[in-house]
């Protein structure tokens, strides 16, 4: 007998207020609740979470130095520019595992009283990267007989991150299935099937590492020391979300 039917016979009898009567409507809400419940596998349906990183040293330097310099006259001032530019490429062809590239390069009018040019300002920029702590280390010492230390700042490596990252993406896949399985164990499920997954990743980059500035130009033979190279490390971090359905 099929729950509709069992509906129908029960109005033919008089319902009385006694335990029996309770106990058939009892069973006749059952009877078309639990078809209800088969026929939606969503309501099985569980999202669940996770995360897993590692600590990874920092493989990489990049560095920007700078000139500045003043002149009334911006044809001097750009040929002045120029020469320091040039100059620093040179001494960084002694050094063929650093990359040295032009900055950014503005020069700009400066105003005195009543508004009246009194000069013009130039700023020229070069940035360093290297995966060579120490070539990169003399080549800064090197440049700042003449330019300044904008900062200096670390990262992981573009190949040493994919590296890390897919090690992580098969742990996240491990801990995923893992609690999958816990909570089909929990909820006494026979198994589980995955509905939907997503991956990814993101690190926390360190701060840029505190180097002295020169603010005065010195001769060759002056050049700072190289700076000893704590490079540290940056967390790399690969999460998972999706959902599973009990079966």
């Amino acid at each position: 007998m099929s729950a509709h039917t069992a509906f129908l016979n029960t109005r033919k009898i008089p319902l009385r207020p006694n335990k029996v009567s309770i106990a058939t409507l009892a069973l006749i809400t059952l009877l078309f609740s639990a078809p209800s419940f088969a026929e939606n596998p969503e309501h099985r349906i569980i999202s669940l979470q996770a995360e897993t990183s590692r600590e990874v040293q920092n493989d990489q330097m990049q560095a920007t130095l700078y000139t500045e310099l003043n002149d009334a006259n911006p044809t001097v001032l750009a040929k002045q520019t120029a020469q320091i530019i040039n100059r620093a490429m040179d001494l960084a062809k002694a050094y063929p595992t650093v990359r040295v590239n032009n900055g950014s390069q503005n020069t700009y009018p400066i105003y005195g009283d009543k508004n009246k040019l009194t000069g013009w300002r130039s700023r020229a920029e070069i940035q360093l990267k290297t995966s060579d702590f120490k070539a990169g280390s003399e080549l800064i010492a090197q440049l700042q007989t003449n330019m300044q230390l904008d900062g200096v700042n670390f990262s992981v490596s573009n190949e040493q991150r994919t590296k890390v990252e897919n090690e992580l993406m098969t742990e996240i896949t491990s801990i995923f299935r893992a609690r999958a399985t816990q909570l089909q164990q929990a909820w006494g499920a026979s198994k589980y099937e995955l509905v939907n997954m997503n991956i990814n990743s993101s690190s926390d980059m360190p701060r840029p590492y505190p180097m002295m500035l020169r603010a005065a130009k010195f001769d060759a033979a002056a050049a700072p020391a190289p700076q000893t190279i704590e490079s540290g490390n940056s967390r790399v971090v690969v999460n998972a979300n999706g959902s599973i359905q009990l079966q």
